[in-house]
């Protein structure tokens, strides 16, 4: 474990004297919290290829390699000492111990001169059955221009062993069981502690070092849907004991938090509209779209932002877009065709929708989220404060504009000079289709009625993407891709030459 600043300690010494109050009689030792054991690092398997649905283009093209390494050791689960509450101030106990081995996949810079000093953790997501990185889907092009490492860990069970009727047999041992056999998961209560190890095994390596030759400054994590969930466990009860990590990106989390333990051990649920604990000792960033916010409730988990909490809602965006699961996936270079907005069903063929997903801004808005979050962690400074997105009085619904996107919430030239109709709305069709969202675009005659040519619509592209650039929450050089993209644009919904 690093060497804590003084007001981890603070975090650190306040909670091991909870604990203690808490002990059954005043003649009990004093509990002993022990420090995050290092795990055995190896390399796996000569046998077959990394296995991970990340993206299309070569890495080394863009400067980037990728690494895979083995993490074994033994594992703690955590039982609670008091009640969990929506707060966020848990208090937790190492408990039942187990072995476990596990893989973590690291993309860094080839030349060490351009790595930034930040490392980038992803918990993988594993509710489709098999391991996915949507953080890395959405952002990576921010990450990488940014010379950040991004390492993805396969915290969870079924990423391994796969799900019992899971639609898609791409878990790890079904892939590759000759490279992934050896790989041991003790279930999700000891997920935590696993994700505490993979930081300490980057940040005091021992034996085996997954990022030789270079200087690590911050470890941040990440974890998206599901994982942002765990994260919000993660951040309300295990940070406290050991601060493993600088800062957090919460992405796209629900109105709950993920059980502090589960079958087999004793299950330790956490209640909906879990908050962040105020007082974090390191930044915690929760970026929402329109569809976290009412369709998985994070409305109920809503707090004020303090100077190590912020939370983004982002107008025009769904919890899974075309971006991140498509197109993205191509995004070498950021090039200006990643700004159109289409209409398109499929998700590689794996997942049709009955009306087109959401294509929205997501991840140009989450790029500036990145780099903000790194620029807090290194130097504190803090993210501009986000609008909510608007709702009715009762909360069951946006309140939306003249062409029915929502307001309220991060501006984007996508809402605000809109070509479409842009909702994080729940679709219909396949699996995971609620959470797409939708775009319906505007026909030939709209765009005519709006803006009469070409030319005013990119006037109004181009104003508001500068007003969303003055308000910090795009990049320049994302707003300049945006911008050229705007003819672009006009010429395929009017169906011009």
């Amino acid at each position: 474990m690093r060497n804590a600043a003084p007001s981890h300690c603070l975090v650190l010494l306040a909670t091991l004297l909870t604990i203690v109050a808490c002990s059954d009689s005043n003649n009990s030792p004093p509990m002993q919290v022990p420090t995050v054991p290092n795990p055995n690092v190896s390399l796996p398997p000569d046998e077959g290829a990394i296995n991970l649905l990340a993206q299309t283009f070569n890495l080394a093209d863009v400067g980037y390699e990728q690494r895979e390494f083995f993490l074994e050791g033994s594992a703690t689960a955590f039982t609670n000492v008091n009640a969990l509450n929506e707060d966020g101030q848990w208090q937790v106990t190492p408990g039942e111990q187990a072995f476990y081995r596990t893989r973590i996949v690291v993309y860094r810079p080839a030349d060490p001169e351009d790595f930034n000093g930040n490392v980038l953790v992803e918990w993988l997501n594993v509710t489709a059955g098999f391991e996915t990185p949507p953080s890395w889907g959405t952002g990576q092009l921010e990450m990488r221009r940014g010379g950040s490492v991004w390492i993805g860990v396969s915290a969870q069970l079924i990423g391994i062993e796969g799900a019992a009727g899971g639609p898609f047999p791409l878990y790890l041992k079904a892939v590759n069981p000759a490279r992934y056999g050896s790989l041991v998961h003790p279930g999700d209560s000891f997920s935590y502690d696993m994700f505490s190890q993979v930081a300490q095994a980057l940040r005091n390596p021992i034996g085996i070092n997954p990022l030789e030759g270079l200087d690590v400054r911050h470890l941040i994590a990440y974890g998206e849907s599901q994982s942002a969930g765990r994260l919000v466990t993660y951040i309300n009860a295990i940070q406290p004991l050991y601060q493993t990590f600088d800062g957090f990106m919460v992405h796209s989390r629900g109105g709950g938090a993920s059980s502090l333990a589960q079958e087999p051990q004793v299950a330790i649920p956490t209640p909906n509209g879990a908050r962040i604990r105020t007082d974090t000792a390191v930044p915690v960033l929760t970026f929402e779209t329109e569809t976290d916010v009412l369709g998985l409730g994070f409305v109920a988990a809503r707090q004020a932002d303090t100077d190590l909490i912020r939370t983004w809602e982002v107008a025009g965006t769904a919890h899974g877009d075309y971006y991140t699961f498509v197109s993205g996936r191509d995004d070498a270079f950021g090039d200006p065709v990643f700004a159109s907005v289409a209409e398109e069903r499929s998700v590689l063929g794996f997942i049709t929708c009955d009306r087109p997903m959401n294509n929205g801004p997501h991840h140009y808005v989450f790029n500036r989220a990145v780099r903000a979050l790194n620029a807090w962690v290194e130097d504190g400074t803090l993210p501009p404060p986000s609008p909510q997105l608007a709702l009715n009085d009762d909360q069951s619904d946006y309140l939306y504009d003249a062409v029915g996107n929502v307001r309220g919430g991060i501006r984007t030239p996508y809402v605000d000079a809109p070509s479409a109709v842009l909702l994080g709305d729940e679709n219909t069709g396949g699996s995971f289709c609620r959470l797409f969202g939708s775009t319906r675009l505007f026909s030939p005659e709209e765009m005519a009625s709006r803006y009469t040519d070409q030319t005013g619509f990119v006037v109004a592209v181009s104003a508001a993407t500068e007003a969303a650039v003055d308000a910090d929450f795009l990049l320049r050089e994302d707003a300049d891709a945006i911008i050229t993209w705007a003819p672009s644009q006009w010429e395929r919904q009017l169906q011009t030459p």
